[in-house]
């Protein structure tokens, strides 16, 4: 019989993917200490992530990028093609542009590092089951350079543009300062449902972006 959380419900069903043993323990032990979350299973690398998925469709994954066998981006892109209801949220140490990319492309709802705490994990699993997109800060200061730079053909009819607007620049720049959406939304004197589509949109022209640079 499920467990069920504070409200009645049944709780946010999570797969850890992993392949340190420690830190999957570390986080399975805290999270399972929130009643409105259940850690249903752990993998070590991204196929039996990708295994854990097709037996149990969980609600939420917290997929690792770097693994053995099977990376977290291409499980994450198996994962978004097989179960689409499935909400992923890549939890990695890299903070290096073409992971954050993949793993954008690969369909990931959300990038954190692994120096967020343990609590922001656990708020992140609540968002992205709620349908949110999350950026973390240390990742939407680096978004903010990111989409400074021109990008060749960004602009091109048909091609839709990866540019921000000012209100989306505006929403990334208090991301980078650490602000959550409640005080984001109060800032600029819009509806909290607002700065959430905002941030989608971040992260749709961050994957439009990654598709129409060219080659190096």
């Amino acid at each position: 019989m499920p467990q069920v959380g504070p409200s009645g419900e049944e709780p946010i069903r999570v797969v850890i993917a992993d392949d340190h043993d420690l830190f999957r323990r570390g986080l399975r032990m805290v999270l399972e200490a929130e009643e409105d979350i259940e850690v249903v299973a752990e993998a070590a690398d991204g196929q039996e992530a990708v295994a854990r998925v097709e037996e149990l469709a969980p609600d939420v994954v917290l997929m690792d990028v770097r693994m053995p066998r099977m990376g977290g981006i291409e499980a994450t892109r198996l994962i978004r093609q097989l179960f689409p209801t499935t909400r992923i949220i890549v939890l990695s140490v890299s903070d290096e542009e073409d992971d954050l990319y993949g793993a954008v492309k690969a369909g990931a709802n959300g990038y954190l590092l692994k120096e967020v705490s343990i609590e922001e994990v656990a708020d992140a699993v609540r968002k992205v089951d709620a349908g949110e997109s999350l950026i973390s800060a240390p990742l939407a200061a680096k978004l903010l350079a990111e989409f400074s730079a021109p990008t060749t053909g960004a602009d091109e009819p048909g091609s839709g543009s990866s540019r921000l607007t000012e209100r989306e620049v505006a929403v990334l720049k208090l991301v980078a300062l650490g602000h959550d959406n409640t005080r984001i939304a109060t800032e600029l004197a819009v509806a909290e449902s607002m700065v959430r589509n905002h941030v989608a949109n971040i992260l749709t022209k961050l994957q439009l972006r990654s598709q129409i640079e060219p080659a190096t």
